[in-house]
C-alpha cells in the first residue's frame, strides 16, 4: 500500500499547491496596487529606500515560497519529508500573509482574508489539528493588531469587532473541514485494512505479505541488514476440522492469530499465508532471537486450551515452525521463504510440535569432509542453486526426497553409514540436470523422443559432477542409478532385480512417490492414495516388493503430517 499513499499524498500535494499559488497571485496584486499606488512608480527609486527594499524583500519572499512548492511537488521529495518541507513552507505563507496586511494598511487592510488560503492548504494537507493551529495564529494576529492601531478615543473598535466574525470564520473553516479530512482518512484506512487484512484471523493477508516481503528485502539487501522468516503451520488441522467441524476450526485459526499479533513488535509482518499456515518477516532479527521468539510461541499454543483438542493424535493442539534468515542461509527473497519452508517440512515430519531452522545437507556434508575438499562441496551447492532458479519443480522435489528418505531410511534401520549416504544421495540425485536446457526442464506437454533422451542423460552428467570428489565416491551409484527398473528396463544402464544397489532401490521408491504427488507441467497430481496404489501395481516391475512395503507403512503413519496433496 505504500506507492497508493505516495500517489494520495502527491495528489493532495497538487490540490495545496494550486491553492497557495492563488494565495501568491492575491498577494501579489496587493503588493502592486500599494507599490505602485496607480501610475506613480516614483516610491520604487533609490530615493525612496523603504519602498525599494521593501519590494524586493517581497518577491524574494515571493521566489523562496515558490521555490520550496517546486520541491515538494516537482522533485517528488520522499514522503517522510513531506510533513517537514509543509510546516515550513506554512510558517513562510502565514509571515508573507502578516506582511501583506501590516503593507496594505495594518488593521484597516481588506486582505485579512488571505489567511484563509493558507487556512484551507494546512487542514487538506495535515489535518484538524495543524489547521487550527493556524486558524488561531492568524486570528490572534488580526485581533492583536485591531486593539493595537485601534482609535484611542473612541468607545468602539469597529475593526475589531469584525475582525472577530472573520476569526470566527476562520475556526469554523479549520474545524470541519478538518473534521470532514480526518473521517476521509479514517475511511481510506478502513478500506486499506480489509484490502490489506485477513477477515477471519485479522492478520495481514497473502498479498499484502509479499507485497511487503518485497519492500523489506530490498531495504535489507542495499543496507545488509538481516532478515528472518518464521513459517508456522497447525498440526493435524484437517483431522480437528473433520472431528470438528469448520466453524470450530475458523475459532482456532482466530485465536491463534490473536496470539500471534500479541507476540510481536509493531514493525514485524505477521500474516495468514494461507489455510491453516502462517508466515512472520522478523527485520533487523539474528536467527537465534528468531529461535527464542518460535519456541516462546509454539509452547504459548501448546498451553492455550481450544475446544475439543483432545480428539486430536497427541491430546492436543500444537503447531510446527521452520525459520531461516538472510543472509546468511539465504541469498535473496525466494530462497529465504523456500528455506524457511523446508525448515516448517522438516519440525511436522520429525515428530511436529517443534522448532526447525534451516539446515542444508551439504552444510551437513561439510563437516564430514576434509579442508582440501571444502571448495568443491561450495561448488556443488552453488550448481544446485543454478538448478533450483532453472527448474522451479525440482527445489520442493529434492527437500521432500531428502525428508522421505530419512524416514524410509529410520523405517528400515539402516546403519548410520548407509543413512547418510542416502540422505546425500538424495540431495544431490538431480544434480545433472544442470545442463539440461531450460526449455525441456519447464514445458508444459509431454517430452518429444529427442527431449526425452537429453533429459535421460541428467543422471550420467550428475554422476559426472561429482566422480572427482572423493567423499561423494559412495553416492555415485545413487545419481547414476535412481532411473532403474527392478525388471531391468530403466536407464541408463538396465540393471536388474538386485543388481542394482539397494540404497538406490530404495531412491527409485521415494523419488516416484514424489514425482507422481507433485505437481508438474507435463503429469497430473495424484493423491498419497492414488500414488500408494501406483506402488502397490508396480511392485516386482519397477519397484523393489519389500522396499514398496516398508515406505507405503512410512506414509501411512505419517499420512496425517504430510496433510493430502
Amino acid at each position: 500500500m505504500g506507492n497508493l499513499e505516495n500517489e494520495k499524498q502527491k495528489k493532495i500535494q497538487e490540490i495545496v499547491s494550486i491553492v497557495k499559488l492563488a494565495s501568491l497571485l492575491f498577494s501579489g496584486i496587493v503588493f502592486l496596487r500599494y507599490i505602485f499606488n496607480g501610475s506613480d512608480i516614483a516610491k520604487i527609486t533609490p530615493n525612496n529606500s523603504y519602498s525599494f527594499i521593501s519590494f524586493f524583500v517581497v518577491i524574494l519572499l515571493l521566489f523562496s515560497i515558490y521555490f520550496i512548492w517546486s520541491i515538494s511537488t516537482v522533485t517528488k521529495i520522499d514522503i517522510k519529508y513531506i510533513n517537514i518541507v509543509s510546516l515550513l513552507e506554512n510558517l513562510l505563507f502565514v509571515l508573507f500573509f502578516i506582511i501583506v496586511i501590516l503593507y496594505s494598511g495594518k488593521n484597516t487592510s481588506d486582505y485579512k482574508f488571505l489567511f484563509l488560503f493558507i487556512i484551507i492548504a494546512t487542514t487538506i494537507q495535515q489535518g484538524m489539528k495543524q489547521g487550527m493551529i493556524i486558524a488561531c495564529i492568524s486570528s490572534t494576529f488580526i485581533l492583536v493588531l485591531d486593539l493595537l492601531m485601534g482609535p484611542a478615543n473612541s468607545p468602539v473598535n469597529l475593526y475589531f469587532e469584525n475582525d472577530l466574525i472573520l476569526s470566527g470564520v476562520f475556526i469554523l473553516t479549520a474545524w470541519p473541514l478538518g473534521f470532514y479530512v480526518k473521517i476521509e482518512n479514517e475511511h481510506i484506512t478502513k478500506l486499506e485494512n480489509l484490502a490489506n487484512e485477513d477477515g477471519l484471523t485479522g492478520l495481514y493477508n497473502h498479498r499484502f505479505f509479499y507485497d511487503a516481503f518485497d519492500g523489506i528485502m530490498k531495504i535489507s539487501e542495499q543496507e545488509n541488514n538481516l532478515v528472518s522468516m518464521i513459517l508456522l503451520d497447525i498440526d493435524y488441522f484437517k483431522v480437528y476440522n473433520d472431528v470438528n467441524g469448520h466453524q470450530m476450526g475458523d475459532e482456532v485459526l482466530s485465536t491463534i492469530g490473536s496470539i500471534l499479533k500479541n507476540s510481536f513488535r509493531k514493525n514485524d509482518i505477521v500474516a495468514r499465508y494461507g489455510g491453516e499456515e502462517f508466515a512472520i518477516i522478523l527485520p533487523n532479527t539474528s536467527e537465534a532471537d528468531a529461535m527464542k521468539l518460535a519456541e516462546r510461541l509454539r509452547s504459548k499454543i501448546e498451553k492455550t486450551y481450544f475446544k475439543g483438542e483432545e480428539n486430536q493424535p497427541n491430546g492436543k493442539l500444537t503447531v510446527s515452525i521452520g525459520i531461516s534468515i538472510y543472509p546468511y542461509k539465504a541469498k535473496n527473497a525466494i530462497e529465504l521463504f523456500k528455506s524457511a519452508d523446508d525448515a516448517l517440512y522438516r519440525a511436522k515430519f520429525f515428530d511436529k510440535n517443534r522448532v526447525e531452522s534451516y539446515t542444508s545437507i551439504l552444510d551437513e556434508l561439510k563437516v564430514d569432509t576434509e579442508d582440501e575438499r571444502i571448495d568443491i562441496i561450495t561448488s556443488i551447492k552453488t550448481l544446485i542453486s543454478v538448478i533450483n532458479a532453472k527448474d522451479k519443480y525440482t527445489y520442493g522435489h529434492v527437500e521432500r526426497v531428502v525428508i522421505y528418505s530419512r524416514l524410509l531410511a529410520d523405517k528400515l534401520e539402516l546403519n548410520d553409514k548407509n543413512k547418510k549416504n542416502l540422505i546425500y544421495g538424495a540431495y544431490m540425485h538431480d544434480i545433472g540436470k544442470i545442463n539440461i536446457p531450460k526449455e525441456i526442464l519447464n514445458k508444459n506437454m509431454p517430452l518429444t523422443q529427442d527431449e526425452w533422451e537429453i533429459m535421460k542423460q541428467h543422471s550420467i552428467n550428475g554422476a559426472e559432477i561429482i566422480k572427482h570428489v572423493e567423499s561423494l565416491q559412495e553416492i555415485i551409484p545413487l545419481i547414476l542409478h535412481h532411473h532403474e527398473r527392478y525388471d531391468g528396463t530403466g536407464y541408463p544402464d538396465s540393471l536388474k532385480g538386485e543388481n542394482i544397489p539397494y540404497l538406490v532401490r530404495m531412491l527409485t521408491v521415494v523419488d516416484c512417490f514424489d514425482a507422481m504427488t507433485s505437481s508438474r507441467p507435463y503429469n497430473t497430481r495424484k493423491t498419497y492414495k492414488e500414488a500408494i496404489a501406483e506402488l502397490r501395481k508396480c511392485r516386482g516391475t519397477q519397484f523393489d516388493k519389500d522396499i514398496v512395503d516398508a515406505f507405503v507403512q512410512v506414509i501411512i503413519e505419517s499420512k496425517n503430517g504430510f496433510g493430502e496433496r
